[in-house]
C-alpha cells in the first residue's frame, strides 16, 4: 500500500507537468511544474524518500542511465554525430562566458567564497554541486554549505522555462525550411528505406522485448567497461550514447529499441523522477538567506551564455537559439535536455516527417551540449575550484 502511493503521488506529479505543459503549448516546460510539485511537497508533507519508495531509487538509475543513452544513439547515425563538434565548441564556450562574467562582476558584488562556491554547479550538474559541498565543509564554511545545491535547483527551474523558448523558435525556423523545401521530405524516406540490415536475423517470434532489452543492456555494459579501460577519460555516458550508434550503425540494436520494447516511458519518468528527487534536500529557510546571491548569479551566468554563444553562431553555422539552447544544457544536462526537446517538437507539429526533421536536427546538440558541459566541463571546474575555496 505504501509503495503504490508513493508511485501514485509521483505520476500524477508528473501527469499535472505535462497537462499544463500542453495547455501553454510548451511554453511552460511539464519538468518545471513538476519540480514546483516536489519542492512544495517535500517542503510541506512529503515524505524524503517518496521517490525510492516509488521503486525509483539509486539502483534503478543505475540500469535506467546507460540503456537510455543507448536507446538515444539508435536514433542517429555516425555523420550526425561527429557533425556536432560545434555544438560542443558552443556549449563549452558558453560556460566559458558563465565563468568570466560571474568571476568579474560577481566578486563586485559578493564575496569571493560565495561566487566560487556557486560557479560548478551553476555550470554543470549534481555532482559538482556535491563536490563543491564537501569542500566547504572541509574548509569550514558552513554558513555557505547549502549555497551549490540550492544553486542547481534554482538554475534548472529558470532554465528549463528559457530553454524551452528558445527550442521553440528554433523548431519553427526549421520548419518554415523544411516546408518551403519539398525535396527534404524525400530525403526522409529515403533514410528509413536504408536502414542498417539486422546483424542476424531471427524468426520474429524469438526477437522478443526480452531479447532486444538484453542486447542493449550488453551495450550498456560495455560502455561502463570501456570507461573504466579509460580511467573516465571519457564519460561512460557519452561511450554509451556512441555506442548505441553503432550498435545501430552496424545492425546489432533497432532503431529506438526501447520504443519497441514499450519500455521507454516507464525508464523516462523514473530517471526524472529521481532528478526531481534531488529536491528534498532544500528548504524554505535555506533558499531565504542566499536567495539574492542565487538569482543575481544565475543572471549573470546566463548572460555570460548568452553572449559567447550568440557571438559564435554565425562562425558556427548555427542559428542564434539552436546556439543559446545548446549552451543552457549546462543548466540541467540529462534527461531534462532530452525532455524539453522532445516536448516541444510534440507541441510544434504532429506530421511525422516534421518531427523527424525537428528531431533530426534538434536532439543531437541538445544531448551532445548537455554531456560536454555536465557530464565532463562541470566535474572538472568544481575540481579546480575546491583547490580557490
Amino acid at each position: 500500500m505504501e509503495f503504490l502511493g508513493a508511485f501514485l503521488i509521483v505520476m500524477v506529479f508528473m501527469f499535472i507537468g505535462e497537462w499544463v505543459s500542453s495547455l501553454t503549448k510548451a511554453y511552460v516546460p511539464s519538468i518545471f511544474i513538476s519540480a514546483v510539485l516536489f519542492t512544495i511537497g517535500f517542503w510541506t508533507i512529503l515524505p524524503k524518500d517518496i521517490v525510492a519508495k516509488a521503486s525509483f531509487g539509486s539502483e534503478f538509475v543505475g540500469v535506467c542511465i546507460p540503456i537510455l543513452l543507448v536507446h538515444l544513439g539508435t536514433m542517429m547515425n555516425i555523420r550526425q554525430l561527429l557533425n556536432q563538434w560545434r555544438a560542443v565548441t558552443i556549449a563549452l564556450s558558453g560556460t566559458l562566458g558563465t565563468i568570466i562574467l560571474t568571476l568579474t562582476v560577481g566578486t563586485l558584488l559578493f564575496d569571493w567564497h560565495t561566487v566560487i562556491a556557486a560557479i560548478p554547479p551553476l555550470t554543470g550538474g549534481l555532482v559538482s554541486a556535491l563536490l563543491m559541498t564537501d569542500g566547504l565543509k572541509a574548509a569550514g564554511l558552513s554558513s555557505l554549505v547549502a549555497l551549490p545545491v540550492s544553486m542547481f535547483i534554482m538554475h534548472s527551474m529558470i532554465g528549463y522555462p528559457l530553454t524551452s523558448v528558445m527550442l521553440k523558435k528554433e523548431g519553427r525556423r526549421l520548419l518554415r525550411e523544411h516546408r518551403d523545401n519539398p525535396q527534404a521530405v524525400v530525403v526522409e524516406k529515403e533514410s528509413v528505406e536504408t536502414e542498417p540490415k539486422a546483424l542476424f536475423k531471427l524468426p520474429a517470434k524469438y526477437n522478443t522485448s526480452a531479447f532486444m532489452l538484453a542486447k542493449v543492456g550488453v551495450v550498456g555494459l560495455l560502455s561502463i567497461w570501456v570507461a573504466g579501460l579509460m580511467n573516465g577519460a571519457i564519460n561512460a555516458n557519452v561511450i554509451a550514447l556512441i555506442l548505441g550508434v553503432i550498435g545501430h550503425q552496424i545492425g546489432f540494436l533497432e532503431k529506438e529499441v526501447l520504443n519497441k520494447t514499450k519500455v521507454f516511458n516507464w525508464l523516462m519518468y523514473g530517471l526524472m523522477a529521481y532528478v526531481l528527487s534531488q529536491l528534498s534536500v532544500t528548504t524554505p529557510d535555506m533558499l531565504g538567506t542566499i536567495l539574492i546571491q542565487i538569482v543575481v548569479l544565475i543572471i549573470l551566468g546566463i548572460f555570460g551564455m548568452f553572449i559567447a554563444s550568440w557571438s559564435l553562431s554565425k562562425p558556427m553555422k548555427m542559428s542564434k537559439e539552436m546556439a543559446f539552447a545548446s549552451s543552457l544544457t549546462a543548466l540541467f544536462g540529462f534527461p531534462a535536455d532530452y525532455v524539453l526537446t522532445n516536448e516541444v517538437i510534440g507541441h510544434l507539429t504532429t506530421d511525422e516527417n516534421e518531427r523527424a526533421y525537428l528531431t533530426g536536427h534538434m536532439m543531437p546538440k541538445m544531448l551532445v551540449g548537455g554531456f560536454a558541459t555536465v557530464s565532463v566541463a562541470s566535474v572538472i571546474i568544481a575540481s579546480v575550484f575546491l583547490k580557490l575555496l
